[in-house]
């Protein structure tokens, strides 16, 4: 692929988590986010994406999230569970993506606030339609996500160099 190969990046929120007496890394989802998650999986679906990989943090909540979402997807990408995707800045958000490699076209990553929405937020230098206005409004709720798209490597990554493409939350 070369410098100006059209990329995507689909930043996800896990879906709603329990607060039940256990570690914040263990905690698993709700009611609600069981069926908040294949929600998420009909509409990244509905992006027609044929992601290439999937990072998902090591946290219960964002694995648990992904194992409902991922059933509906008709393609499985390859999935590496990040434990650095877990309470991660931005800032270290970025590094990780300048990390992929250079033969994924298309990115998903499950996460967590306030990192999901500060990436999102930080990436976006341009946005198509209301899309920015409507993440600007709802934030980044649960189950929520942002396709981005850029042009050249994954070490290009930084911040402004997206376009914001959609934005979707379960409620909105």
């Amino acid at each position: 692929m070369t410098a100006d190969t059209p990329r995507r990046i689909v930043l996800v929120r896990h879906a709603k988590a329990d607060w039940p007496q256990v570690s914040d890394h263990e905690r698993p989802l709700a009611e609600r986010g069981r069926t908040e998650a294949p929600a998420l999986g009909l509409k990244l679906a509905g992006t027609g994406i044929a992601f290439d990989l999937a990072l998902c943090s090591t946290a219960a909540r964002t694995r648990e999230t992904w194992k409902l979402a991922v059933q509906e997807l008709p393609h499985r990408p390859r999935t590496v569970y990040e434990e650095r995707l877990y309470e991660a800045s931005v800032g270290e958000l970025i590094a990780l993506l300048n990390e992929t490699s250079e033969e994924v076209r298309d990115l998903l990553v499950i996460g967590h606030n306030p990192a999901m929405h500060g990436l999102a937020d930080a990436l976006t230098g341009r946005a198509e339609g209301d899309a920015l206005v409507r993440m600007n409004r709802y934030g980044f709720p649960t189950a929520a996500l942002a396709v981005l798209g850029f042009s050249g490597s994954w070490k290009s990554v930084e911040h402004g160099v997206a376009t914001l493409l959609d934005y979707w939350t379960p409620k909105h």
